[in-house]
This record gives C-alpha cells, sequence and structure tokens, in this order.
C-alpha cells in the first residue's frame, strides 16, 4: 500500500535530483508532470566540477530522525485561499523532519516528498499577495531552526597553508545540500517578501536566530556561506532594529578570529556583506562605526590567511576613507602596526593595499603619516625579495602619490634617496634595477638641487660608515692582541662581552 501510495506522487529519481543540483538548478513537478527548471538563487556548486568530483562528506551533524510514513498535502491549487496559509503550515511542519543524508539510498522516497514540498512552499512564497500570518512566521522560522542550525565537526585542516602563499585548497560539499540548498532558497524569498510583516517577524527572526544564523557561515561548503552571505544582507535590510546587533555580533566573529583562533571560513563573506553596508552610513559617521573600523577592521590585517579576503577588507577600509577622509591617516599607521616582518607575500599586499588607501588621502592626512610610511617603504625597496621592492618602486607609477611626495619631498626625499642608492650598488635583480634608476631620475626631474643635496648626504653617510667600521675592526685587533700576551692563571673564571668597556678601550687608543 505505502508502494502503491508513493508511486503516485509526482517526483523525480534521486539521480536525476541530484544532477539538478550539480547543473546549479532545481526541479519542480508542474500540473502537467513536465519538469521545469528553477534558478538557484543560493549559489550552485561551480561550472566544470563532476558529480564524482565532488567530496561527500558529513560536515554536520544533524540530529537524524527517520519519519515513517509521512503523509502527503494536497497542492496549493486544490484548496481555497482562505485556506492556504493554514496548507502552508502544514507543510511547513512537515519538512521539520530531517533526514541522514550519509547514505544516499536511506530513506530515499521520504527525502523525495520532502523536496517535493519544499518546492511547493517556495511557488507558494513566490506568488503570495496576502499578509503572512502570525502562526505562518512561527511555523517557518522553526523550520528553518530545525533544518539549518546544526553543529560543525572539528576543522582538521591546517590553518597555516593558506591565505598568505596562495594556495587554495579543495572546499568541503555538504552531503544534505539537496534540501539545504532548498531551505535557504525559501529563507531568502521568505525575509525579502512583502508580505512579511517585519515588526511581526522580528519577534521570532531574534537575536538568537541571528546569531545562530552567523555561526553557520563557518561552513565548509562555499555554496552555503554563499547563501548566507545573501540572507544576511536581507535580514540586515528587513529589521532595522536587528542592524545594531548584527554589527555587534559580527565584530566579535572578526575579534574571536583576530586574535583567539586565527581560522573561520566566513570571514570574505560577512566583508562582503559590510562592504555595502558602509556604503550606506549616514554622516557623520558615529563614534561606533569609527571603532569598528579601528578595533575589527584594521587587526583583520594581523592573521596570516588574511589574502583569503583582503580584497573585500580593502574596500571596507577605502569605503569608510570615502565617506571620511580624516580617517586615512589613522588607518595607515594601523596598518604598519600590523605590517609583516617576515612574510613576503602578505609584504606585496599590504603595499598594494596602501597604494590604493593613499590614492583616497588628503594632503592632511598624508603629511600626519608619511615619515614612518615611508620609512617602511624605504625597507621595502631595499627588500632582497624582488615582488616586494618591485611592488614598492611601482608606487611612483602613481600620479597622485608622486603629486603628494612633490609637495612634501622636503620631508621623503633624504628618507628614500639611501635606499636607492643601496639598490643601484648592491641589488641582484635587472627588474628591480631598472625601476630603481627611473625613480630616481623622478627624483631628479622633481628637485635636482635637494636629489644633488641627498646623494652627496649619502655618500658621507657611508663614508663615515666604512671609517666606523675600521676603527671598530682595530679596536677588536688591538682587544684580541692584549688579550693574548695576559694568560690566565690558576681557574679564575673570565666574562667577554661583546663590546669592550670604554676605560680599556681608552688605555688601548
Amino acid at each position: 500500500m505505502w508502494k502503491g501510495f508513493l508511486s503516485k506522487l509526482p517526483r523525480k529519481s534521486s539521480a536525476s535530483g541530484r544532477a539538478d543540483l550539480d547543473s546549479g538548478q532545481c526541479s519542480n513537478g508542474a500540473g502537467n508532470g513536465n519538469p521545469t527548471q528553477r534558478a538557484n538563487s543560493c549559489g550552485s556548486v561551480p561550472s566544470g566540477r563532476s558529480t564524482s568530483t565532488i567530496k561527500r562528506m558529513s560536515s554536520a551533524i544533524f540530529p537524524s530522525s527517520v519519519v515513517a510514513g509521512i503523509e502527503p498535502l494536497v497542492s496549493f491549487k486544490n484548496v481555497p485561499n482562505s485556506e492556504k496559509q493554514n496548507l502552508f503550515v502544514s507543510k511547513l511542519n512537515l519538512c521539520c523532519a530531517v533526514f541522514d543524508f550519509s547514505d544516499p539510498n536511506k530513506s530515499s522516497a521520504e527525502k523525495d516528498i520532502k523536496r517535493q514540498t519544499l518546492l511547493d512552499l517556495i511557488d507558494f512564497v513566490d506568488s503570495c499577495n496576502s499578509r503572512f500570518s502570525e502562526p505562518v512566521i512561527a511555523a517557518s522560522s522553526r523550520m528553518f531552526a530545525v533544518n539549518l542550525f546544526r553543529v560543525f565537526p572539528p576543522n582538521y585542516r591546517s590553518s597555516s597553508s593558506g591565505g598568505g602563499e596562495g594556495e587554495e585548497e579543495e572546499p568541503m560539499f555538504e552531503p544534505a545540500w539537496s534540501h539545504l540548498q532548498l531551505v535557504y532558497e525559501l529563507l531568502l524569498k521568505f525575509i525579502g517578501s512583502s508580505s512579511l510583516d517585519s515588526k511581526i517577524g522580528k519577534k521570532y527572526f531574534d537575536h538568537s536566530f541571528i546569531v545562530k544564523l552567523l555561526n553557520l557561515l563557518d561552513s565548509e561548503d562555499p555554496r552555503e556561506r554563499d547563501c548566507l552571505k545573501t540572507i544576511l544582507h536581507r535580514i540586515y535590510g528587513k529589521f532595522m532594529v536587528h542592524r545594531p546587533f548584527i554589527r555587534k555580533a559580527v565584530s566579535n566573529i572578526f575579534y574571536h578570529f583576530v586574535f583567539e583562533t586565527d581560522r573561520h571560513n566566513g570571514i570574505a563573506e560577512l566583508l562582503e556583506v559590510f562592504g555595502s553596508v558602509i556604503s550606506g552610513f549616514a554622516l557623520p559617521l558615529k563614534e561606533e562605526h569609527k571603532i569598528f573600523l579601528w578595533r575589527a577592521l584594521v587587526p583583520l590585517h594581523k592573521p596570516k590567511s588574511v589574502g583569503v579576503y583582503l580584497q573585500q577588507l580593502t574596500y571596507c577600509v577605502t569605503q569608510f576613507i570615502d565617506k571620511d577622509p580624516k580617517l586615512a591617516g589613522s588607518v595607515i599607521i594601523g596598518l604598519l602596526r600590523y605590517w609583516p616582518v617576515t612574510n613576503s607575500q602578505k609584504e606585496v599586499m599590504f603595499l598594494s593595499e596602501i597604494e590604493e588607501i593613499l590614492e583616497s588621502t588628503s594632503m592632511v592626512e598624508f603629511q600626519k603619516c608619511m615619515v614612518p610610511l615611508f620609512r617602511r617603504i624605504a625597507h621595502c625597496i631595499m627588500s632582497s625579495h624582488f615582488q616586494v621592492a618591485e611592488r614598492a618602486l611601482f608606487i611612483w607609477n602613481n600620479d597622485h602619490i608622486i603629486s603628494l611626495i612633490a609637495q612634501n619631498r622636503q620631508m621623503i626625499m633624504p628618507i628614500i634617496v639611501p635606499a636607492l642608492e643601496h639598490n643601484s650598488q648592491n641589488h641582484w635583480n635587472q627588474a628591480v634595477l631598472n625601476l630603481t634608476a627611473n625613480v630616481k631620475k623622478i627624483f631628479s626631474e622633481m628637485d635636482e638641487e635637494l636629489f644633488s643635496a641627498c646623494l652627496t648626504k649619502c655618500k658621507e653617510d657611508e663614508e663615515k660608515q666604512v671609517s666606523l667600521e675600521a676603527k671598530r675592526r682595530l679596536t677588536w685587533e688591538k682587544l684580541e692582541s692584549a688579550a693574548a700576551f695576559q694568560p690566565v692563571t690558576g681557574h679564575t673564571a673570565v666574562l667577554v662581552g661583546r663590546q669592550p668597556s670604554a676605560n680599556l678601550i681608552a688605555t688601548l687608543i
């Protein structure tokens, strides 16, 4: 009887269902039984990746419940308008049944029924014109919570292998995605629907719901994170009362990532959401927003994996500076505080971000940070890593930055010219030598007298350094000679320091 009953339901086979997901589409049984294609609004498997190459792994521990004998619900077309929202609640309750997807063949009939029901719910939300009642909103919130909120297993991947070195690990895919994808699509459409009253919805999509949703952004599956990114942005726009809490919750995720775990999969997605959030900040900026920049965004440059999300981070920072140019100086000082010392790839990234920030920097803010900034750039110019030196010298290809340098050449040229001279004499890379010669030519054309004075000062400093080194070497030779004629007697311990005492040096000289 059960088999005969299931055979009457309009559904596709499990194999075709998986094929639809792999193509980034969902199938929906039409009235005549012919399948129609559904565009996926939450993302899909990257093209060119076949089903056989997708890793099947239990990236989440579901409270598995095998429901025997799920009764199908009638179509929305077969009930009057007054009963459709009650039917909607009934279908939501049916979809609260959660299945174990570690075994694709387990409860396959029930899974197909739930899949078809989810498609019916999505169609209803798309076509609904009346306001959702409070029981509908409550049942929806419960169904989303039951299906989505779950515990992720420990991450066994090495957090030190990504980011700065540009290595990409193969993403891990959620085996339950065939259902999760539809639940996320339903949530996205439900939140964005004009039928949802935000005054009622805020009671059910509350702080607890938002925190659990943010925790899902640590998912290994990039498709899930892409869905969550869109949904979080929709929630932020829909429920204005929750906006301060969302900003605070995201700040806490950033703090936890930077100062404790150094591992999180969804930082790029969170920054992408906040890029559009920051662009909507009203002027003048609130103190809360400036604190978010200084305490959350700037420290995000510290982790080794900054390369994974640097593009989104740079966009957020430049959005703040575009809103309030007076923030540029403090941002640059913050970057110098987290400047990488031993990671050349991160150094190249920092130089690129510095150039982008300087393009939006006013003269007043530039003067606040130019001395420590160009001292750091001088170190980069002299770097033995040719990519670092090359990227630092590329800064002189930017017309706006050259204009800033020209107006402050009395301070900047004495810092940079010694580094250029050092490169001309010692650097091994021909491309760096050519760029060094170009920068020297720019300085010479900018102010030939000052440039010549800097070269003369540089040569004098080199001669002084050579003289000091020769004097220091002679002093040590005299010390060694004096020590050779004074043999140690008995078992007296002798302390040899790095620097000879002033009195002993005076005596030898």
